[in-house]
Formats: C-alpha cells, sequence, structure tokens
C-alpha cells in the first residue's frame, strides 16, 4: 500500500473516530429537559436520544466497538505503511542500529497524535459546546451502527450486564432534580446574565418558602395590637387611631383568648354612621383561623387559599398565641420590597458594617452576609436567637458574638428583647 493511500485511510479512520467520538459525548451530555421539550413539539430525533439515554447499554457498546475497530485498524495501517517511509528519512542522517525501531515509534506517535486531536479531542469539545444539537445530528448514525453490529452489541452488552448484577451495582440513569439542583441552575443563569438580579432573587425565595417556618416572618406576640371586648367606642378609636391596621384582633381579656378580628375600614364605617356595634357583633367580628407554629410558609400559602382568608393567629404546642401573619407578610418573603412597605431590616452602612434588626430572619441574614450556616441553627430562627444561643445569657449592650468573618455587636435591647445589631468584619481576618 502506498503513502498517499495510507494517509487517505488514516484520514477516513479519523472522521469516522470523530463523529463516534462526538457522538458519545453529546448523547451523554444532553440535557433531557431540553430533549423532552422539542419532542413534544414533534422532534422526532429528539425522542432517539432519549430513548438512548434511558437504555444506554447498547449505545455504549457500539461506541466502544466502534472506537476500539477504528483505533486498531488505524495503528496497523500506521505503523506499516509509514514506518519504512520514516526509516527512509532518517537514514539520509544516520545508519544507525536503532533507525527501525525508532522509525516505528515515530509512525506510532505521528498516528496516535492525530487520533487524539482530531479523532476525541476536538471532536468532544465541539460536542460539549452544543450537546442536543450535536446529539440529534449523530443519533441516526449511531442507531445504524447498533443495528449494523446488532449481534456484537447484544453478545457484549448480556456479559457486562451479568457483571453489573453479580456485583449488585445499578446502571439506571438518574434524572431527578433537587431544589438545590434548581437553585444551582438559577445562581449559574445570573452569573451568565440570563436571569437579571431581581429574577434570581424571586426564584431562589420561592424555594424558601417550603424551609423556613410561619414564625420567620410573623408579627411576634409582643407587637400584636389587639381590642379587648369590654372596650368603648373612645378606646377602639384611640387604639385604631394610634395602630393603623386593616385587621385587628378581639380579646376576651387576654391575647391567649381570641374571639375572632374585625376589619379597622368596616368597623370606622359604621362608627360614622353612628351606629353603637359591640366589637363582638356578629356584624363585625370574624372568625380567626388558627394554626401551629411549626407550618412552612408554603403550608400556610396553601392555607390561606383553601379557606378564603388571609390572616392567622398563630400559636405554639402549649396552645399560647406567639404571633399573627398576613397573606403580605407571606408573599414579602417572595416579592421583598415588590409588596412590603416595612422598613428594612438589614441596612448596609459601608463597605464593612451593617446595621440588623433583631428579628431579622436568619436566612436574610446569611443572604445578605454570604454565610452558608450558623451553629446549630436548628435551634433558632432569628438572629436575635443567634445571639442568645450563642451568648448563653440574657442579652446586653455591648455584647458581641465572633462567628465567620464577622463581629456581631448588640447596640440596642428592650426589655431582654434586642432590637439592634451591628455587624462587622473582623480585621484579624480581612487581614489575610
Amino acid at each position: 500500500m502506498g503513502l498517499l493511500e495510507s494517509i487517505v485511510i488514516i484520514i477516513l479512520l479519523i472522521i469516522i473516530s470523530a463523529i463516534i467520538s462526538s457522538g458519545e459525548i453529546s448523547i451523554a451530555g444532553a440535557r433531557k429537559l431540553k430533549l423532552q421539550n422539542l419532542a413534544n413539539e414533534g422532534d422526532k430525533r429528539a425522542q432517539k436520544v432519549l430513548t438512548l439515554q434511558a437504555q444506554p447499554g447498547q449505545f455504549i457498546t457500539v461506541v466502544q466497538i466502534g472506537l476500539n475497530m477504528v483505533a486498531v485498524l488505524g495503528g496497523m495501517i500506521g505503523e506499516g505503511s509509514l514506518t519504512p517511509y520514516m526509516l527512509k528519512l532518517l537514514s539520509q542522517y544516520s545508519q544507525a542500529d536503532w533507525l527501525e525501531s525508532a522509525a516505528s515509534w515515530l509512525s506510532f506517535a505521528i498516528v496516535t497524535i492525530s487520533f487524539v486531536i482530531f479523532a476525541d479531542l476536538m471532536p468532544k469539545r465541539l460536542a460539549m459546546a452544543n450537546p442536543e444539537k450535536v446529539a440529534m445530528k449523530m443519533v441516526g448514525i449511531l442507531s445504524f451502527l447498533i443495528l449494523l453490529f446488532k449481534p456484537l452489541v447484544l453478545i457484549f452488552d448480556a456479559i457486562a450486564n451479568a457483571f453489573f448484577r453479580l456485583f449488585r451495582i445499578s446502571t439506571v440513569r438518574q434524572d431527578t432534580m433537587t431544589s438545590d439542583d434548581i437553585i444551582a441552575m438559577v445562581d449559574a443563569g445570573a452569573e451568565a446574565g440570563v436571569l437579571k438580579t431581581q429574577e434570581q432573587y424571586l426564584i431562589e425565595n420561592i424555594f424558601d418558602m417550603q424551609q423556613r417556618t410561619v414564625t420567620s416572618t410573623m408579627t411576634t406576640r409582643e407587637n400584636i395590637v389587639y381590642l379587648d371586648k369590654s372596650f368603648s367606642q373612645s378606646q377602639i378609636l384611640t387604639a385604631l387611631s394610634e395602630n393603623s391596621h386593616s385587621k385587628v384582633v378581639i380579646c376576651d381579656g387576654s391575647l391567649d383568648k381570641i374571639l375572632g378580628y374585625v376589619e379597622s375600614h368596616t368597623l370606622l364605617m359604621l362608627y360614622l354612621k353612628e351606629e353603637n356595634v359591640a366589637l363582638t357583633s356578629a356584624q363585625v367580628l370574624r372568625k380567626a383561623l388558627f394554626i401551629p407554629d411549626t407550618l412552612s410558609l408554603y403550608e400556610v400559602l396553601e392555607l390561606f387559599k383553601s379557606s378564603g382568608e388571609d390572616f392567622a393567629v398563630i400559636i405554639n404546642e402549649y396552645a399560647l398565641v406567639v404571633g399573627i401573619v398576613t397573606l403580605n407578610d407571606v408573599m414579602s418573603i417572595v416579592m421583598g420590597e415588590l409588596v412590603s412597605s416595612e422598613e428594612e431590616q438589614i441596612v448596609r452602612r459601608d463597605e464593612d458594617s451593617w446595621l440588623i434588626d433583631g428579628s431579622t430572619p436568619l436566612e436574610d441574614v446569611m443572604r445578605a452576609l454570604e454565610i452558608e450556616q450558623f451553629p446549630n441553627q436548628e435551634n433558632y430562627e432569628t438572629i436575635s436567637g443567634f445571639m442568645m444561643y450563642m451568648l448563653r445569657k440574657v442579652p446586653k449592650k455591648t455584647d458581641f458574638v465572633l462567628y465567620d468573618k464577622y463581629k456581631f455587636e448588640i447596640i440596642d435591647t428592650e426589655n431582654f428583647k434586642i432590637d439592634q445589631l451591628m455587624v462587622s468584619l473582623r480585621k484579624d481576618k480581612t487581614e489575610h
């Protein structure tokens, strides 16, 4: 066989190997969700790729048969045909005994490098850049090869499956996707500029709803404004003028005996009409929705939807009222400032310090300060709870905690409650 014929055959083998290599990596790396969308739109090639992904045994077998056959054939032709020409070339410069061996190794190196670069490295990198597009172009060729080598494919596949069963190894492709996977994809999309910062924030907060309990966004017990059923009209008007809430709970002597709630505007309209209405009248009193403090925000949202309510009273395991929550409170976790009119709980003073409200949910602090986790965070839900857990005592002004690269210092308290903290970067951490 002449040199020209050998080169042409090697080039053809490289092309065949490149097709098989690109088909292998593209089908393995093609995203199932994108292929499923294409298949739903009627693309039969996408459906074929999905079929190969679901049963990869035959596909992998035919790829290995093809690649090994081409590699062996390329090595045989390369060494047999190129070695004499390499020997003739080297003989012009030396007549040493090792020239024949050197010519053989040189021929081997040329063929191997050609296959590595043009038949493996470049095709696979191109296929990885556009896996779905390449997979749909190559699926027909690979399907034909599976049919062509059917007997060999069945034999090799059966032997491989027997070994897998012997060692109890599962070869089923796992395409399940968790919320962490989706959040990682969202983060990657934001970094790539595909998603805006606000879109990333909204998507991540939706998944946060399944992790956060209702206590992380409730109005706490000490901040609940309520009316006693015995209040006179003047007392009611005074309370409503001092606290502009759309809904106010009605109690019988104490906050732990809630009778229901009233709509402030309804009550005021009746007073303007000079109607003397009792707070316990069926005309104004509405039945309150009571929920346990262990519910997630997602579960609360489902309860609001099923009950038609947008206001709930939260009780603990001892049937004591711990807070109230509204639909707006729940949605503010997702939409943030788009629906929330309250002051920000985290205010950045400068590049190295923040002012944080003591009742700020831990998740918001983690996001703002880029902290992955707090120690034993299942024991508390707010930054105030973190401070009390770490201090192991009733907190007071100037108490501080050093954690991660931050210093958490209490700057304001009221009745043993932490109102505000100053969080600053630790100098001993920023110097490194």
